[in-house]
C-alpha cells in the first residue's frame, strides 16, 4: 500500500459576508421538535474493523432525524470537537442564516461551544446532515446523518428504510488513514478501499414493501447502485418526486445524491456498486419469513409545492477548471470555476427573489464533478432544452456540459460547489446571490 502524507489543515479563508433573510414561513399549527447534536471523536466497529473516528452522538451516521412535512425543529450543535463545527442541511430549503456555511451564512462553531438552528419543513422527502466546516475531513471521518421527512400521507409501506453508502481509507494496520496523497486533490478525490452501506433495518421478510431511501454521503465517491432482491419503482431524486415512477435500475449516485424507491421483496436484498466496471457488496438485507404480496400498484408520491419557472431573466456560463491533465486557470488552488479558486469577492449570479436563472455548467476537465446548490432545486434540461429530473447536485462527465433551470426563491447568499469535497477543498465553489 502507498503511503501518503498527512492532510494539511485548510487555512485558506474566504472572506465574504453576506447574510440572507429568512424566507420560508413557519406554519401557524405545525409540530416542533429539538434535537441536540454532539460531534466528537469516538472508537466504533465499521465494516469489521474497530476505527477511531468522529460522530455525531457517539454515532456512525448520526442519529436519524426524522420529522413531518409542514413541522418546525430547534437543533443545537454542540460542538464536543478538538476543532471547529458547522453542520449544513443538505437538500433542504432552510432560512439562510441556518444553512451552515462558515463565513457566508455564520461564523464557525469553536470547541465547547453551541449554536442553535431553527427552521420549518415545506418539503417532504429524503435528505442528510453533514460537517460543513474542513468537510473533506470530518465528513470522512464520520460526520454525517440522515434527515427524513415524512409525507403527511405517506405511501403505505411495510418499512422504511435509510441505507447511507460509505466509504474510507484504511491504512496498512487496518485504522482510519487519514493522510492524503496531494495527487488526490487532483485527480478523482480520496476513494477509500473500503466501501460500505450501513442500512436502517437488519430483516425483512419475502413479500413486504420496502421504501428504502439511498443517500450518498461518501466524499468523492461515486456509486452506481444495484438492488437485487426487490422489484419496484424509482419514485424520487434528491428528496424531490418524480412526476412519474421509473422502473428500478441501476442508480447513478454522486457524493451528495439521494434516490427513493418502492419496492417488493423477492428474495435477500442486496446492495452492490458496479461503478467503474468492477462489483463490491456493499451490504444485504437478511430475508426471515414471508407474508402475502400486496395485489396494490407501487404509487407515487405527492409533489412539494415548487416555483414554477417562468421566462428565463440570466444564462450564466459556469466552467469548472483545473485537475491533472486540465488546462491553465487564473485561480489559486489545483481547481477553478470560471477562473477562481474559492468563493470569488462578486457572486456568480445576483438576483432578485424569484428570478429564473439558467446555467449553462461546463466541465472543462478529465474528472467528473457534481455541482450541488445550497437553499434551492433546479431542472436538469435536456439537448433540446426540455426539463428533466428535478434535483439540487447534477453530475457532469468529464468534458461534457449540462444545462440547468433554477428558481431562486430563498433570499440569501448561497454556496454554488462541486460535492466532491476534495475538489470543493481546493478550490471549486462559488456563490450566488438572491436579494
Amino acid at each position: 500500500m502507498q503511503t501518503l502524507g498527512r492532510a494539511p489543515r485548510l487555512t485558506r479563508r474566504n472572506l465574504l459576508a453576506g447574510l440572507g433573510a429568512a424566507c420560508l414561513p413557519w406554519p401557524a399549527l405545525a409540530a416542533r421538535q429539538s434535537v441536540v447534536l454532539r460531534p466528537a471523536a469516538l472508537s466504533t466497529r465499521i465494516a469489521g474493523r474497530r476505527l477511531d473516528m468522529l460522530g455525531f452522538n457517539g454515532t456512525i451516521p448520526g442519529p436519524e432525524i426524522r420529522v413531518r412535512q409542514g413541522d418546525q425543529v430547534d437543533i443545537r450543535l454542540e460542538n464536543g470537537l478538538d476543532d471547529g463545527a458547522l453542520v449544513h442541511w443538505h437538500g433542504l430549503r432552510v432560512p439562510n442564516r441556518m444553512d451552515g456555511v462558515n463565513v457566508l451564512t455564520q461564523d464557525v462553531v469553536i470547541p465547547g461551544r453551541s449554536h442553535d438552528y431553527h427552521f420549518a419543513l415545506p418539503d417532504a422527502g429524503t435528505y442528510w446532515y453533514h460537517s460543513h466546516y474542513l468537510s473533506y475531513d470530518q465528513v470522512s471521518r464520520g460526520l454525517f446523518g440522515a434527515f427524513v421527512v415524512e409525507e403527511r400521507d405517506p405511501p403505505e409501506v411495510d418499512h422504511d428504510i435509510t441505507v447511507q453508502l460509505f466509504d474510507m481509507m484504511i491504512d496498512e494496520e487496518g485504522r482510519y488513514d487519514d493522510s492524503f496523497d496531494p495527487a488526490q486533490f487532483a485527480t478523482a478525490g480520496k476513494i477509500g478501499n473500503v466501501a460500505t452501506a450501513f442500512v436502517s433495518r437488519d430483516g425483512i421478510r419475502q413479500g413486504d414493501r420496502l421504501r428504502l431511501r439511498c443517500i450518498n454521503p461518501s466524499i468523492d465517491r461515486i456509486y452506481e447502485l444495484r438492488l437485487s432482491g426487490v422489484a419496484g419503482n424509482i419514485v424520487a431524486l434528491d428528496g424531490m418526486p418524480l412526476p412519474a415512477p421509473r422502473p428500478l435500475a441501476p442508480i447513478i449516485l454522486a457524493p451528495g445524491q439521494r434516490c427513493d424507491v418502492i419496492a417488493d421483496v423477492t428474495g435477500p436484498v442486496r446492495l452492490t456498486d458496479t461503478y467503474g466496471g468492477t462489483s463490491v457488496t456493499l451490504g444485504e438485507i437478511a430475508m426471515e419469513g414471508s407474508r402475502t404480496p400486496r395485489r396494490s400498484a407501487i404509487p407515487g408520491l405527492p409533489a412539494n409545492a415548487m416555483p414554477a419557472p417562468g421566462p428565463v431573466d440570466a444564462h450564466v456560463d459556469l466552467v469548472m477548471q483545473g485537475g491533472a491533465g486540465g488546462g491553465d486557470h487564473d485561480g489559486f488552488g489545483t481547481w477553478a470555476l470560471n477562473d477562481v479558486s474559492g468563493l470569488p469577492r462578486r457572486p456568480l449570479v445576483d438576483v432578485r427573489r424569484g428570478a429564473t436563472v439558467r446555467m449553462t455548467l461546463r466541465n472543462a476537465t478529465a474528472f467528473p464533478h457534481v455541482m450541488h446548490l445550497h437553499g434551492h432545486h433546479f431542472h436538469e434540461l435536456d439537448a433540446r432544452g426540455a426539463s428533466g429530473a428535478y434535483r439540487d447536485s447534477t453530475l457532469v462527465g468529464a468534458g461534457a456540459a449540462r444545462d440547468i433551470l433554477c428558481v431562486l426563491d430563498n433570499p440569501g447568499s448561497w454556496m454554488l460547489h462541486c460535492h466532491m469535497l476534495s475538489h470543493q477543498t481546493d478550490g471549486m465553489a462559488t456563490w450566488v446571490r438572491v436579494r
